[in-house]
């Protein structure tokens, strides 16, 4: 057995042939829809062994306290969202706390009217756990830490929680464990508003405790209210939202999580921002996560961004537009289609293969069955034959995407269900079929070739 294989095998729990017909609904919908399933996703996954291998080594560094920032490179429909999303759950199961957002026009790392903020606000509400994985985990992880502190207290001193004590030794050992903190920007703030938090709880203060969760979220507005309601000078803006996250991933270790890793996809629309000005002022503030992860200003602390090469390599208004990004990301000499450096800062995604396509196809095939309860009725010979024609369209070598051919698959898979008496053969054979994937090939093409001038 290789390494790669043990890896992948470690990589999360291995699911029975058969997945509950939730899930099964979940993963058909969302391929169909063109969007990454949030479960399901160990039935499917097909491939991108080496690049899971790479990104769950920077775990293992992370969860002994360093940093990772990696870049997810692929055209649209390659699977960085996929790859992310697998990486995503992966470590949730190893337990480490993730967050994630999409950028878009109104959420961005830096901006004029909050967007930088915005993302900050994304982030914190999608604070996922392994208990939690579908977001909102905030006060999850927060209520558990301050019932372990009370819990390690009670049985190391043998006090009772109805003490008199028993509140001052619970609140000393948390001043121990977040000091810490202080030591890091803003961390004095940042520490006083836990320790708020601790004693909300304690006195049954729910007014007081969701207002240190409002402050965390960073929807205070204005320093006068913070002060006003919880004797802070300080709110969390656009300008220093990173530090604080830099703090969240120190005090989840504290809490006993492995780390933080936090997932930013979209880049595109940074790409897009018309003004230099403000794609330089965020291309700036990547700068900085980059520099304070690889010379170890942070700790415990795992980002990865996805984008198009487009928005990465463009030299006039992508990442590679701003040089002291440029100089850090380029590849070197030696990397290239085949052989690419997965230890660099930049994973490009190479296609599937067509042998992979094929396995991932027959997986859908079966999972698409145990959905809606029929013998499944395509066979290997079928399934070859679609790869077969997929793959041998014009322009297929460079232009397929996972997305495409899945898509097209499980409208396949629905016809026939829905159509039993159709032949499998006749309908790939088919002028219109063919005609069709020629056309949005075509399409394709046409927008990369000419995307300086849509743009």
């Amino acid at each position: 057995m290789t390494d790669s294989t043990q890896l992948n095998q470690n990589a999360s729990p291995q699911p029975s042939r058969k997945p509950p017909r939730r899930v099964a609904q979940a993963v058909i919908s969302s391929l169909k829809g063109g969007v990454v399933p949030r479960v399901g996703l160990p039935y499917i996954t097909v491939g991108r062994t080496s690049e899971i291998e790479a990104l769950l080594r920077d775990v293992e560094i992370i969860g002994e306290g360093g940093a990772s920032f990696r870049f997810i490179v692929g055209r649209y429909g390659s699977g960085k969202s996929f790859l992310l999303q697998t990486i995503r759950n992966n470590v949730m199961d190893r337990g480490f706390a993730v967050m994630d957002a999409d950028l878009s026009p109104e959420r961005r790392l830096q901006g004029t009217r909050g967007q930088g903020l915005a993302t900050y606000r994304e982030l914190i509400s999608n604070l996922a756990t392994k208990t939690r994985p579908e977001g909102g985990a905030l006060t999850l992880v927060l209520d558990r830490w301050i019932s372990a502190v009370q819990s390690q207290a009670a049985q190391q001193t043998g006090l009772d929680a109805s003490s008199p004590a028993f509140p001052g030794e619970v609140d000393r050992r948390i001043r121990e464990i977040i000091n810490s903190l202080g030591e890091m920007v803003h961390g004095f703030d940042f520490t006083r508003l836990i320790t708020l938090y601790y004693r909300a709880c304690l006195a049954d203060d729910d007014e007081t405790r969701g207002k240190v969760l409002k402050w965390f979220r960073g929807e205070y507005a204005t320093k006068t209210e913070a002060r006003r309601d919880l004797g802070v000078n300080v709110i969390i803006t656009d300008d220093d939202w990173y530090e604080y996250l830099k703090l969240f991933a120190m005090f989840f270790r504290l809490a006993g999580y492995n780390g933080l890793l936090i997932f930013i996809d979209e880049l595109v629309n940074i790409y897009k921002i018309p003004q230099s000005i403000t794609r330089n002022n965020n291309y700036e503030k990547i700068l900085t996560m980059y520099n304070d992860t690889l010379q170890g200003k942070a700790r415990y602390l795992g980002i990865l961004m996805s984008g198009t090469p487009q928005c990465i390599e463009d030299t006039r208004r992508g990442i590679y537009s701003y040089e002291a990004l440029r100089s850090r990301l380029a590849e070197g000499k030696f990397s290239r289609e085949g052989a690419r450096d997965l230890l660099a800062p930049v994973i490009r995604l190479e296609a599937l293969t067509s042998e992979e396509m094929m396995v991932l196809c027959e997986k859908l095939a079966d999972m698409h069955a145990g959905l809606y309860g029929y013998p499944r009725t395509i066979t290997t010979g079928d399934l070859v034959t679609f790869i077969r024609i997929e793959y041998g369209r014009i322009g297929a070598d460079s232009h397929i995407t996972p997305r495409e051919v899945i898509r097209d698959f499980i409208e396949l898979l629905d016809i026939l269900y829905q159509h039993p008496d159709t032949e499998v053969a006749r309908l790939l054979g088919s002028d219109e079929f063919s005609y069709a994937r020629s056309e949005a090939v075509s399409d394709e093409v046409v927008e990369e070739e000419y995307a300086d001038f849509i743009l």
